[in-house]
């Protein structure tokens, strides 16, 4: 298969959204997308509460001085934070509500795939097949949690490193948008059997196409009314993209 880089792998987002309005598909959309309208609905609304109030009683410089200097500085930093709490709230966001989604997520993908490919051997999904793939998708959605909490750490502590902290927006949105690939291609390639560390492995060695579609969904979970499509959009996606240019990197075998 023809290799792509990061441009072509961004616009399978656009490719996620149609085939999320396909006929056929749409009644596997439904519960991902009740899901992330929840998530993102209640923890939204509770965030700008809680973030408004907060970001307006800060001052960090207010006993310091009253130099215009301190005052952009000031600004800027306020600016710096926000855009971090932003994303980093949107991913988080994402983060449960694809550990909420996850059974749903695994049945969107495996009907996108057979849709693109034709291939409708595998049964209907049914509740019975819902119900055996909890603990195969709690187990990665685990896996990927443990690997946030860990790789988080240096990321917070760069925040107040100073002249680091400086770049500390981009660090976080680089690895947000590497986390939001795994996430999102775990679905496809996780219904043919591969653990989070294959899922790790194989966009380990096209970090083009991870960043890409990772940097498309990043920018989109931050903003309003959109992130709220944005996890079944990315699922289609994702398998998309697994279909036309990663199968080779990991056999499409069936699962027992």
């Amino acid at each position: 298969m023809k290799p792509i880089g990061f441009t072509e792998s961004l616009r399978y987002l656009a490719v996620g959204w149609r085939l999320m309005r396909t006929p056929g598909l749409r009644r596997f959309v439904w519960m991902p997308l009740l899901i992330n309208l929840a998530v993102f609905g209640l923890l939204g609304w509770w965030l700008n509460a809680w973030a408004s109030e907060w970001l307006a009683s800060w001052s960090v410089f207010a006993q310091l001085s009253d130099w215009w200097i301190v005052q952009a500085v000031e600004t800027l930093l306020r600016w710096l934070f926000t855009l971090v709490l932003l994303f980093s709230m949107s991913f988080l966001f994402t983060l449960l509500a694809n550990l909420i989604g996850a059974p749903f997520n695994g049945l969107l993908a495996e009907r996108v795939e057979a849709h693109l490919t034709g291939n409708y051997t595998q049964p209907a999904p049914s509740l019975a097949t819902l119900i055996r793939s909890i603990p195969r998708l709690m187990g990665s959605e685990l896996s990927k949690l443990t690997y946030l909490i860990v790789c988080m750490i240096p990321l917070i502590i760069i925040q107040f490193i100073p002249v680091i902290n400086l770049i500390a927006p981009l660090v976080v949105f680089l690895f947000g948008a590497w986390m939001f690939a795994l996430e999102y291609m775990d679905y496809p390639l996780g219904n043919h059997g591969a653990l989070f560390r294959d899922v790790r492995k194989v966009l380990g060695k096209r970090r083009r196409v991870a960043f890409g579609f990772g940097s498309g969904v990043a920018v989109l979970s931050t903003i309003p009314l959109i992130n709220l499509f944005i996890m079944p959009v990315a699922v289609a996606g994702a398998t998309a993209l697994y279909v036309d240019h990663l199968r080779d990197t990991y056999p499409a075998t069936p699962t027992s």
